[in-house]
């Protein structure tokens, strides 16, 4: 087998190899729906606390302009959007808006720093990492988008 050569890789347990098409669908499952409940934790507390106070305190300390819409727009990305994600309904659109505001998230941290002691853009950017592939990937088989026959 060629390192990168063409094809699909040789299964390392051949009596499973009919079992690997399946499983690749339900781990993209795990991860998409993993994605979105994960983002609800950050979104929950930004809603309870109302947008003026996100605009206040997280979006005027990393200097997010403009700060009002900037909450708006975390908020529902990071509870509605999230909720989409988990179910799979609207997946590309809503994980291209998700990337966008990871982009700007990331943005923001790297002049705190990157790793151990810095301000934590690398966590931002796995999430970033995550919502690309997502993006790609659309709602997969087991998805709202797949029972209407439709993505975007």
């Amino acid at each position: 087998m060629a390192m990168f050569g063409g094809g699909s890789p040789r299964p390392m347990i051949a009596a499973l190899s009919r079992i690997y098409p399946q499983a690749e669908q339900w781990s993209y499952l795990l991860l998409r729906v993993a994605a979105g409940a994960m983002l609800v934790p950050h979104g929950w507390p930004k809603l309870m606390a109302g947008p003026a106070a996100v605009a206040a305190g997280t979006m005027t300390r990393r200097g997010i302009e403009p700060v009002y819409a900037a909450a708006w727009i975390a908020i529902v990305l990071e509870t509605v959007g999230a909720a989409c994600i988990v179910l799979g309904f609207l997946t590309r659109p809503i994980a291209l808006l998700l990337v966008i505001e990871f982009a700007v998230i990331v943005k923001s941290h790297l002049y705190a720093g990157w790793g151990v002691g810095g301000g934590g853009a690398e966590f931002a950017f796995l999430w970033l990492m995550v919502f690309v592939y997502i993006l790609a990937r659309g709602g997969g088989r087991y998805s709202v988008d797949a029972k209407f026959g439709r993505e975007f």
